[in-house]
């Protein structure tokens, strides 16, 4: 899910690590993930990539340069992975679907061209989370011992589930504006870009703009979600003066003779997904990094030169937050 219309109406600061020292995320996997694998993870040398029968990892690459910046700074990643999708969402991934489908066109053109740099930056924009990359990711994150949960659904719903009445969870992580609707009362954003992350406060957005939760989510609706078009001509300033004005989505809906298909229902996703309570974590990463260079680079034919020194990185964190706890 994700609303970038809402980041004109959310509270949002740079926020220093140094804040969240010994705090636990809860992070939306597919979106962590998908970020290094189209923007971080720079397909420049294939070989790097891709086994020897043509298989692409680049997200164990991924993984072991990204959890360095988590465990270097003592913040407890608790990476959640999606259930099942919602039918509602079959348009969004179709969309998705044909603009992969556009990408791969023009990143034919980019290679007979002999575009190097072009065809890198479209090779990066074709990328999907594949079975396999489900697969070995977790299996990874295992070696690694980063504790994970398996979401009924929505990977970004369960994760602002947990940070809203798990007390060992202190923040959701994920780029998508949809946490705010699905009421995470604070939400870390780019946690796989350079510098600090961002982050974004629920109850301070309310605050704000004068705003109950379900009027934020029907100022979504309005704007569009990944569950349905906005009505036209709305952004997210005329949104909020409409809710203002009309009280709800269905005044807004009545006073302009509009209709959202499956209106109820969307409203439910963000306020009551589907998310549980059943799931068992320890707020502790203890890797066993033998078994994980291991599984990169002797099963997985991963480079040991790209990844040893995130490897390292992971090492030197763990072993100092170990040390750390003992001064």
């Amino acid at each position: 899910m994700g609303n970038a219309d809402l980041r004109t109406l959310a509270v949002i600061e740079d926020v220093p690590f140094e804040e969240l020292e010994g705090d636990a995320v809860a992070v939306d996997a597919h979106n962590w993930l998908y970020k290094y694998l189209t923007t971080t993870v720079q397909w420049t040398r294939e070989d790097v990539y891709t086994t020897s029968g043509g298989v692409e990892v680049a997200n164990l690459v991924g993984i072991v340069q990204g959890l360095p910046k988590f465990l270097e700074n003592d913040l407890t990643p608790v990476f959640v992975w999606d259930g099942g999708v919602t039918e509602l969402k079959d348009e969004e991934i179709e969309q998705r679907r044909e603009q992969r489908e556009r990408y791969e066109a023009e990143l034919e053109e980019a290679r007979e061209a002999g575009e190097a740099v072009e065809a890198a930056r479209l090779e990066a924009r074709t990328q999907r989370l594949t079975d396999t990359i489900h697969e070995t990711s977790r299996d990874l994150l295992d070696h690694l011992g980063v504790p994970q949960v398996e979401a009924p659904a929505e990977g970004e719903a369960q994760a602002a589930h947990m940070a809203r009445v798990d007390d060992d969870i202190d923040y959701a992580g994920s780029d998508d504006y949809d946490c705010l609707l699905l009421g995470a009362p604070v939400t870390l954003r780019q946690l796989t870009s350079k510098g600090a992350p961002e982050r974004m406060d629920f109850d301070a957005t309310l605050q704000k703009h004068d705003l109950t939760w379900e009027q934020l989510v029907d100022v979504g609706i309005l704007c569009g979600t990944d569950f349905n078009d906005g009505l036209t001509g709305y952004g997210p300033k005329t949104a909020l003066s409409a809710i203002h004005e009309h009280g709800d989505l269905w005044g807004v809906l009545d006073a302009e003779g509009e209709h959202v298909e499956f209106a109820d229902r969307i409203r439910e996703l963000f306020l009551n997904p589907d998310v549980t309570d059943d799931y068992d974590v320890r707020l502790e990463v203890s890797p066993d990094l033998g078994a994980a260079r291991e599984f990169v680079v002797d099963e997985w034919e991963v480079d040991a030169e790209e990844v040893e020194r995130g490897f390292s990185r992971i090492e030197e964190a763990v072993t100092q937050t170990g040390l750390d706890q003992w001064t």
